[in-house]
């Protein structure tokens, strides 16, 4: 049904990325890689093609972290931070204050610690709240409600079932998603925090568990629309704000103490991700970048204070791309994010198992995936508006241009710019590859070994990670 991609997205993400995750998390551990682009390096011998990872792993996290501080935005516009003007928007700095305080000393230990509490407490809220409703208003009650509305809908015509139009875009954004989570820097900061291979693939077995909670989120959607639960207005901007539909239903339909536990859940559900992404973005500056390019000989407190800045950085950052993006549903800054993280995929996962391409490939298709999804990106109109850019992920196939050629006129399906643009990338590479190939250019220097990918804790040669 419509709105239940991150359900599918979820169910692709553990099958996809199990084996991938545990190869990194050996190479990493023998070779003492911290990040992708450390990776990267070591595994074609090249600083230039770490570099590339490095900043496209930045720009990437900023539109992450701009997903949690909508989040958080969202929960303080519900509690009454909403006015007119410049005002308008307070609660997105309240939210970026609470976030860099949060992460600015205390680094990977805060998420760490109360990592545990924060998912027994989303769980407990939300499964909590999925009962609650559905015993008060009747499953039928709310489907109902939600298929006249929709069906209603210009866009969606064919109520809550998925349109023939938007079945495509349905299965390409959830299989993008699930290939894009496992080259995010802070999924890999995450991944090699754990001890041992084992750890991580428990951790890893829960993944299933996470998605049906995330399943859960679009019933209490549907649920919203058979309470009848209108948005807040956005005194700044003069449109309601979509992002507090979920907190107005915790306000409407249940007691006061329920819906501040309801609005403390979601604020912890989204400053410990915040705060993992932070750190990894420190990595990314502090390893890749700043000791890499601008100061080799960086003491360790040159390289704490540079990681701290770089996290307080990477927050402003975010809150530009709320304030200046503003898309009617604030996932669509997650999704703008995938696209250009997936455009590490080939140099990270896929080098993984192999080095077939050119190092010079691999830049050569990072280049021309990242130009081509951002310019799809740019081309589409905020979808409640009409107007403006980088409002959605999903391109119709009849404004498909490849090559000046309109292969697919006509078609109004849709697809994700996402995936799109990582096919143009592989092909791009692999053309690039077998020219450079046939020339024979040097195709720099692979550190790792075969034995690499398969260590253990029991390794002698493991060395310790340390991420944050």
């Amino acid at each position: 049904p419509t709105g239940f991609y991150s359900l599918t997205y979820g169910a692709f993400v553990y099958p996809l990325v199990f084996l991938p995750v545990v190869r990194l998390w050996s190479v990493s551990r023998v070779r003492g890689y911290v990040t992708p682009a450390d990776f990267v390096r070591g595994r074609y011998g090249s600083a230039a093609l770490a570099l590339l990872t490095a900043v496209t792993g930045t720009v990437a996290m900023m539109f992450y972290i701009a997903l949690q501080l909508a989040g958080l935005e969202a929960v303080l516009r519900t509690m009454g931070l909403n006015w007119a003007g410049l005002a308008g928007h307070i609660p997105l700095f309240v939210a970026f204050v609470i976030l860099a305080v949060y992460t600015y000393r205390a680094g990977l230990r805060a998420p760490a610690l109360i990592s545990f509490v924060k998912g027994l407490v989303i769980y407990l809220v939300i499964v909590t709240a999925t009962v609650t409703v559905s015993w008060r208003l009747g499953w039928s009650t709310i489907f109902d409600a939600a298929d006249t509305k929709f069906a209603a809908l210009p866009s969606h015509g064919e109520g809550i079932v998925l349109g023939t139009d938007n079945q495509l875009q349905y299965v390409t954004l959830a299989l993008g998603s699930a290939l894009a989570l496992f080259v995010y820097p802070n999924v890999v900061t995450g991944a090699l925090a754990c001890r041992s291979s084992n750890v991580l693939k428990r951790n890893m077995a829960a993944l299933p568990i996470n998605a049906l909670v995330l399943g859960l989120f679009p019933l209490l959607g549907y649920a919203a629309i058979a309470a009848h639960t209108h948005p807040i207005v956005n005194a700044a901007t003069g449109r309601p704000d979509s992002n507090t539909i979920i907190p107005m239903l915790f306000e409407g339909q249940f007691t006061s103490w329920f819906a501040g536990i309801a609005f403390a859940a979601i604020g912890i559900g989204a400053l410990v991700p915040a705060a993992v992404m932070s750190i990894a973005v420190a990595n990314l500056w502090t390893r890749n970048i700043y000791k890499a390019y601008l100061h080799r000989d960086a003491t360790p407190e040159q390289e704490t204070r540079q990681a701290k800045i770089a996290s307080l950085t990477v927050k402003f950052g975010a809150v530009a791309l709320v304030v200046l993006i503003d898309p009617q549903y604030s996932i669509t800054l997650h999704q703008i994010g995938g696209v250009i993280i997936l455009q590490t995929l080939p140099m990270v996962a896929i080098a993984l198992y192999t080095r077939w391409f050119h190092l010079w490939g691999l830049a050569a298709g990072w280049a021309v995936g990242l130009a081509w999804g951002l310019s799809m990106l740019y081309s589409i109109p905020d979808p409640a508006t009409g107007t403006g850019h980088f409002g959605a992920t999903g391109l119709e196939l009849a404004r498909l241009s490849i090559l000046g050629r309109h292969p697919f006129a006509g078609s109004p399906m849709q697809i994700y710019v996402g995936l799109v643009a990582l096919l143009g990338n592989l092909v791009v590479a692999a053309v690039v590859t077998v020219v450079l190939r046939r020339m024979r250019v040097r195709n720099g220097t692979d550190e790792t070994e075969a034995r690499d990918y398969h260590a253990d804790k029991a390794v002698p040669q493991l060395k310790p990670v340390v991420v944050g």
